[in-house]
């Protein structure tokens, strides 16, 4: 039976001085993030310019293969800005 792990992610872009600026930097994660065949979608904080909330899913076969996906994905934010992550968790569906 297929893992499913969802990772949620709080960025902070101390940078952003309007939607647009956010927008920028939100679009540049989320192309890194799709090369990796993962799920994203910005689930909170919409109308704040320099807060953003993603959802990452990842579905394998193992649950280490899940942590391994979403690890990749941290590492792939962290290399754009390494200050961007305020708070992460991982949910595991079933």
């Amino acid at each position: 039976m297929p893992i499913v792990g969802l990772l949620s992610i709080e960025l902070h872009i101390p940078y952003a001085r309007s939607l647009k600026d956010k927008r920028s930097v939100m679009r540049s994660v989320k192309t890194r993030l799709q090369r990796l065949n993962l799920s994203i979608a910005e689930l909170d904080h919409q109308d704040l310019w320099q807060r953003a909330r993603l959802g990452i899913v990842a579905i394998e076969q193992s649950q280490a293969r899940v942590e391994q996906a979403l690890d990749r994905a941290v590492e792939q934010i962290e290399q754009h800005d390494p200050n961007l992550i305020v708070k992460r968790t991982i949910d595991w569906l079933a």
